[in-house]
This record gives structure tokens, sequence and C-alpha cells, in this order.
């Protein structure tokens, strides 16, 4: 089976898929056991500003978007997918979201790494005095780019949120 050609590359033993997703867009890859990318896709989605200084994704949309992009790659290359050995992610790393754990939907949008909308809470406990310990605990400084404030955030603006996670609904996660 090794070294013919299959849908458009050649036939190797095994690959691995790369998905980044990033803040704009993401990049599916399809790279064989030499190293060589033998597939790639890439889509962006939707910037949400619903303020200054905010900025949000729709979970779902960046969901959809990673599904079509693995089912077109997987579609022109050809491979087998039990040639896959391993899915590799990064992400945005402090893009937040929380989701209903029954449903798996997200209860609101996805709050992105460089939204500024919690700048005044953390204001706030940075003048609580709070940076030390959060920094001694964390490693982390006080910023609205980190998790904890935009979660704050959720659970204090929508609806039955901080309830629900009172109760064990909620799941949160990064992007």
């Amino acid at each position: 089976m090794e070294g013919y050609l299959r849908g458009g590359i050649e036939e190797v033993s095994n690959y691995i898929i790369a998905i980044d997703q990033g803040t704009t867009g993401t990049t599916v890859i399809l790279v064989d056991e030499t190293g060589q990318i033998r597939c790639r896709n890439y889509r962006e989605f939707t910037q949400h500003y619903p303020g200054p200084g905010w900025v949000e994704h729709d979970a779902e949309e960046i969901w959809d978007v990673t599904v079509q992009l693995l089912d077109d790659l997987l579609k022109r290359s050809g491979v087998d997918v039990s040639r896959i050995l391993s899915i590799g992610i990064t992400n945005q790393r402090e893009t937040t979201v929380i989701w209903e754990r029954s449903s798996g939907k997200p209860i609101y949008n996805a709050i992105v790494w460089q939204c500024r909308r919690t700048t005044d809470a953390c204001a706030k406990l940075r003048d609580e005095g709070l940076e030390p310990v959060v920094k001694e605990k964390t490693g982390l400084v006080i910023d609205p780019y980190f998790s904890a404030t935009k979660v704050a955030w959720i659970l204090d603006n929508v609806a039955g949120a901080r309830r629900a996670a009172v109760n064990g609904k909620l799941c949160f996660g990064t992007i």
C-alpha cells in the first residue's frame, strides 16, 4: 500500500492532524510520518464587537468551521481515518467560553483574549490589594487578558448563569 498515489498525495503509513484555532480563523493541517505537510485548510470566522474594546466569538461557529475544515481535509487528501494517529490542538489560550453541561451549548459568546470589558473589575481587585495573592497562587498578574474576570463577567451578566454554575450545570474552558 505504501508509495502509491491516492487523492493527490503519496500514501504513507501514518498521519497526524494539527488544528490551529487562532483569533481570526482556524487552520487544519495533515502531516505525514516524514513530517511533510500533505494537506492544509484555513477558514476565517466572524469577529463580534458588541462594545468599545469588547471582542467575542461564536463558539458554535468555531466548532462548525473546525468540523467542516476537517471533513474537507480528509475528503481532499483521501486518507483513511484509521491512519490518523493523533490530533494536536493549539488555541487562543485565554478566550473564555461557558457552556451547559447537559447540552454542550454555550450560554454566551466566547469572550476573546483581547477583550477589555473587565478592565474595571481588574482595577478593583488591584485596589483591594489582591494582586500579590493572585500572583502567589497563580503566577499571573491581574489583567483582563486572563480568564477569571471573564468568567465572573459571564456569571454576573448572563441571566441564571451564576445559579446554574453553583448547581454544577455549567462547564468552562478556553478556546
